[in-house]
């Protein structure tokens, strides 16, 4: 007969069994790494309907030579130094350090059935958080220890009525266990199995990279994940992926027996940017898509530092990565991870070395680059959309002429079969009955219509802090960010598409168009105006066009013909100072608003009121109350 004693007070299983982890997928994630730690090459987690199984096919555990003895001690430090680092064969690190994850399970079941073989000795004992005598753990009777899918060597935890359940889609399971365990390969598979049904993580590389549309590298380990990225834009896929070295840097620290020496901090892996992240996360359980985890030994440490360094940007839920930093781990250093096995202490000097370099070098450029693949995306749709209003053009002008000459003939047929001597209203007739046959045709003319930009910001690029008042007042008005043109607009839907130039957009769909859908132009004028040969070009253009516009000028300057310089404009004044301010009296800052109200009306957009437009303007500009 065999005695389990557990060398630990037992109440501290009731204390911190259920509240060690919060999270299926972490109690699963302690029980890989311990497998990991056993040289397994399989874990076989087998969701059954009265327990969850974690099978692994590692060396087991032998009661003859103390290894069961060692596992029941409880926070027993597995490794203080570099020699206890590494596992049994010595070709992998060891994950474990506290000695705790074995109560993983605890957070899931009352009772745990824990049963090992080791070369052919089978040992078997029930772990609970009320054990039934003290310190002596139930023993399993050797006929009743079985194995679903190891033989020689291994160990099983079994959950009994699991108080966590695992997703019903094992894809889904799948998903949350490459975010907080991507260390799956040929030599380490994770099988996931319910019923008949089994799915297999022996390739984290394909699962997440593939999804994702930039991607920064950190260190050469992680260089081949750059060419698993979709080749969204060839020309620009330099801008959009990058391989970066091993980030080092000297940091002195008190080891364990307090004494004080020099390390190298290193940061090696990945982070990234999805392409899309519709439909993935499914309950809520599953931990969220955008995520900056935190390893050490590759095994998480942290599974998510996003929230603690972002800013909260709404880009931000596209961020994914992986960063792996060893010295956390060290086993001569302090240990620096919480109780609770899900973070790390954020006041080590190590941890803020990382969360500084995330934060202010990592994030801010794999944003820049995210930003930069959306305005590609955006221009490649613009093109396109191009493309078929050139086309749309096309047509209708071939539709024109066919319908002038249709008609044309149809009348002079008409007229003839009338005769001579005809009065006029039969001629208008006539005509008009030609009109009618052939002006089915003609709907396309909305079409074109529709496709068009509505409003035209013409400005010199130094008067931009005015240009973008007007958008972002617009934009409020409910105009459409689409039916804007604004060469200097810093949201790329209202430029013209890249290797476009403005002239010869408007003159494509607005000078040589056959609809007569004019664009309305707010001229932005100011001392610049005049030393800008687009800006004075677009000017004449309007005259020549007869273009409807309204004019918001930046004193001193006084707008001259071939402007509506006979009617009332808007002036606005700019600082002096360095840092050219501008600035609008209360009158000013009404006639604006007029101004963009009305504007609003000629072109059917739902226009906000007078006062909400004057406490919108006060948040874009300074209104100075003393100023009339």
């Amino acid at each position: 007969m065999k005695e389990y004693t557990l060398n630990v007070d037992p109440r501290i299983l009731e204390l911190l069994g259920p509240n060690l982890y919060t999270n299926i997928y972490y109690v699963l994630a302690e029980l890989i790494a311990n497998a990991y730690d056993a040289d397994a090459k399989n874990v076989y987690i087998i969701a059954n309907p009265d327990d969850i199984r974690v099978e692994d096919d590692g060396h087991g555990m032998s009661y003859k030579n103390g290894d069961i003895e060692r596992y029941l001690n409880v926070a027993g430090v597995s490794r203080s130094n570099e020699e206890e680092s590494y596992t049994r064969s010595g070709s992998r690190r060891k994950m474990g350090r506290k000695g705790v994850g074995k109560l993983a399970a605890l957070s899931v079941s009352e009772s745990v059935n824990v049963l090992t073989v080791a070369n052919g000795e089978k040992s078997g004992f029930v772990l609970a958080r009320h054990p039934e005598e003290g310190n002596k753990l139930k023993e399993i009777e050797e006929d009743d220890i079985n194995f679903s899918f190891i033989k020689e060597c291994g160990t099983a935890i079994i959950m009994k009525q699991p108080q966590y359940r695992i997703h019903k889609t094992l894809q889904a399971v799948k998903r949350n266990l490459l975010k907080i365990f991507p260390l799956v390969n040929s030599d380490f598979r994770l099988h996931i199995i319910r019923d008949n049904e089994e799915v297999i993580i022996e390739d984290f590389d394909k699962n997440i990279v593939t999804e994702l549309c930039t991607l920064i590298t950190i260190g050469e380990k992680f260089y081949s994940l750059t060419d698993l990225v979709p080749n969204y834009f060839p020309s620009r896929r330099s801008d959009l992926i990058e391989r970066n070295e091993v980030f080092k840097t000297p940091i002195v620290l008190k080891n364990r027996l307090g004494e004080e020496r020099e390390y190298i901090l290193e940061i090696q892996g990945w982070i990234g940017t999805y392409t899309s992240t519709r439909g993935r996360k499914v309950e809520m359980t599953d931990f969220p898509d955008n995520f900056i985890s935190l390893f050490a030994n590759k095994k998480m440490g942290e599974f998510n530092i996003l929230p603690t360094i972002g800013q909260n940007k709404l880009i931000e839920v596209f961020v994914v990565g992986q960063l792996h930093v060893d010295l956390f781990e060290l086993s001569e250093l302090p240990d620096m991870a919480l109780s609770n096995r899900q973070g790390y202490k954020s006041d080590d000097p190590r941890y803020e070395i990382v969360r500084d370099y995330v934060r202010y070098t990592l994030l801010p450029e794999v944003l820049r680059k995210r930003e930069l693949y959306t305005d590609l995306t955006k221009a490649e749709k613009k093109r396109k959309s191009i493309e078929i209003q050139k086309k749309d053009e096309e047509r209708f002008k071939k539709i024109i002429d066919e319908f002038r000459k249709n008609t044309s003939r149809k009348a002079a047929e008409n007229i003839a079969n009338l005769g001579t001597g005809i009065p006029q209203d039969a001629i208008e007739n006539a005509i008009n009955q030609s009109i009618n046959d052939n002006s089915p045709d003609l709907g396309l003319k909305s079409i074109i219509d529709s496709q068009k930009k509505k409003i035209l910001i013409s400005q010199t690029y130094p008067d931009k802090p005015l240009a973008d008042i007007l958008y972002r007042f617009l934009v409020y008005n409910n105009v459409p960010s689409d039916d804007i043109l604004y060469t200097n607009c810093d949201d790329e839907i209202c430029r013209v598409p890249e290797g476009m130039g403005v002239y010869n957009y408007l003159r494509d769909f607005f000078v040589e168009s056959y609809s007569t859908k004019k664009i309305f132009v707010l001229f932005v004028t100011s001392d610049n105006t005049k030393q800008s040969w687009g800006a004075i070009t677009e000017v004449g253009a309007s005259w020549i066009t007869q273009i409807d516009h309204k004019i918001f000028n930046i004193a001193p300057f006084r707008p001259e013909h071939p402007l509506d310089d006979e009617s009332q404009w808007h002036n606005c004044n700019r600082e002096t100072t360095t840092a050219n301010e501008l600035w609008m009296s209360p009158l000013s800052a009404d006639i604006f608003c007029q101004k963009i109200e009305a504007v609003c009306d000629i072109l059917g957009y739902s226009k906000k009121d007078r006062n909400s437009n004057k406490a919108f303007l006060e948040t874009l500009v300074t209104i100075k109350k003393n100023q009339n």
